[in-house]
């Protein structure tokens, strides 16, 4: 797929093998600002080696990463990365916990709190700074999580699956949430997903990664205007994506 040169996350033509088997070939994928892509496709099509690409994490056998326009390949820290699990550290407050990836880069402890509190009403969190998080709902649990997320990010997140875990109407209230707070902090998103309702109610384009090796051989713009509208998942538009999608995938 081709890349823009002025997107704001750029990976061209990634390929990753681990011994003689090749997870991914010739892989490219570009965000631009502000934008939230979803990354869909069947388990072990190399979606989270993907990501660790992207994050720096791994180093691909071939390809580039370009952050903001410059190359970021191999380099760990350029791009924030949430897993399915919150991960957060039991024994540290809700907010030692988010104020945590400024600590790692040398933030104060004082001043990495205060940066962080910041931020807690924005993401409905007011009044859980002293909490820990076994006292959280699974919903609050993971704004904490993104929170952290985006302190650790230069505006762009990676998402894998993080509202998996959450039943249906939670996860209905955070995705309404989350797209609220990328509009309002201009956040870049690249989400994996293994739902499509989730992919078309949330994204402006998907993605679909799959073969063997994985590489990126389908792109669905999804045309409606976010915020969408309340009864967009039960209208034909809403369906006419999934049947898009079910035919790339071939389901």
């Amino acid at each position: 797929m081709p890349t823009s040169p002025d997107a704001v996350l750029r990976a061209e033509h990634i390929s990753k093998s681990f011994g003689d088997h090749k997870v991914l070939e010739d892989v490219s994928i570009s965000l631009q600002k502000g934008e939230l892509v979803c990354l869909l496709g069947i388990s072990g099509a190399g979606k989270t080696t993907l990501f660790n690409i992207l994050s720096g994490l791994m180093q691909p056998d071939s390809g580039h990463v370009y952050v903001n326009g410059a190359e970021t390949t191999g380099q760990p820290g350029k791009i924030s990365y949430m897993l399915q699990k919150d991960l957060l550290l039991p024994f540290r407050t809700v907010l030692d916990n988010v104020a945590l990836p400024l600590m790692l880069r040398g933030v104060p402890k004082k001043e990495a709190r205060e940066q962080a509190a910041s931020h807690f009403a924005r993401f409905g969190l007011a009044g859980t700074e002293k909490k820990y998080p076994d006292k959280l709902s699974g919903g609050m649990r993971q704004r904490a999580a993104l929170l952290r997320t985006y302190l650790a990010s230069d505006g762009i997140a990676l998402l894998d699956e993080p509202f998996s875990a959450l039943d249906t109407i939670t996860k209905g209230a955070i995705h309404e949430w989350y797209l609220d707070i990328m509009r309002d902090i201009e956040l870049t998103t690249l989400f994996i997903t293994h739902d499509v309702d989730e992919a078309v109610k949330l994204s402006d384009r998907v993605c679909i990664l799959g073969g063997s090796p994985g590489t990126i051989f389908a792109q669905i713009p999804i045309e409606e205007l976010r915020p969408r509208a309340h009864d967009f998942m039960l209208g034909e538009a809403f369906l006419g994506y999934k049947r898009k999608i079910f035919e790339a995938l071939q389901l």
